[in-house]
């Protein structure tokens, strides 16, 4: 509620600073006798980077003990945020504290929460034509596995995309790991954009769960991300 009401008081604020006022339901702007401003006409902003913070809210992801997925993933992707506006690249982040997306969805008729929840993810890349969708997340494994693993869809941008993440993140934690194309997860399949899955680390592993649960090691993630991020941006503006 308090992120609708934000978003109304946002219109409100602007019509009344550029002296328009939104068309009828049903009318174009020309039909209206009013030219609207195209920059304005949809306020929705444009993005370079989607990132979305996976999970949120009753989701929490995988877990050890009280240590929770969702919130490793929020407080990278708002260190990924920063870093990246620092850079002058545009950044949109599509969850900013503790709530599921699947609240926010009430366009897709489907009973599934984890359903809506994905396609609201979805929906909001291709509403801002975001030109690129990072999703973070966290992995888990019974084994010894460690270190991040990139998942891409099968197509060309974002196998480039991944393979410059996967890369800095190898450097960052002396890893030899190679991306990984995939057509098993909803989102790589539904976004238009390049997409990736960055498993930044394993939660189950004690050495990656250090790197995981301290600020200073989110921060070396999220630069680790964010250098892959700017590399591919360099072959493919």
């Amino acid at each position: 509620m308090r992120r609708m009401l934000g978003i109304a008081l946002a219109a409100v604020l602007l019509t009344a600073g550029t002296g328009w006022t939104y068309p009828p339901y049903g009318t174009g702007a020309m039909e209206t006798g009013r030219v609207v401003p195209e920059d304005i006409y949809w306020a929705v902003p444009a993005a370079d980077v989607l990132i979305d913070a996976g999970h949120g809210g009753v989701d929490g992801g995988t877990h050890y003990g009280d240590i929770m997925e969702k919130d490793i993933n929020l407080a990278i992707a708002k260190k990924l945020y920063l870093i990246l506006r620092s850079y002058k690249v545009r950044a949109v982040l599509n969850r900013t504290g503790d709530y599921a997306l699947s609240d926010d969805n009430r366009w897709h008729a489907v009973r599934s929460r984890h359903r809506r929840d994905l396609s609201q993810r979805r929906s909001l890349t291709d509403e801002i034509e975001a030109r690129m969708f990072v999703s973070i997340h966290v992995n888990w494994a019974d084994s010894r596995d460690r270190g991040a693993l990139v998942i891409h869809r099968r197509e060309g941008r974002s196998a480039l995309l991944a393979a410059m993440i996967q890369g800095s993140l190898n450097r960052l934690q002396g890893n030899r790991t190679l991306h990984r194309p995939s057509n098993k997860f909803y989102l790589l399949n539904h976004v238009k954009a390049p997409s990736v899955i960055v498993e930044t680390a394993f939660l189950s592993h004690p050495a990656d769960r250090a790197m995981l649960t301290s600020k200073r090691g989110q921060t070396r993630i999220a630069e680790a991300i964010a250098a892959g991020i700017i590399a591919y941006r360099c072959f493919a503006p």
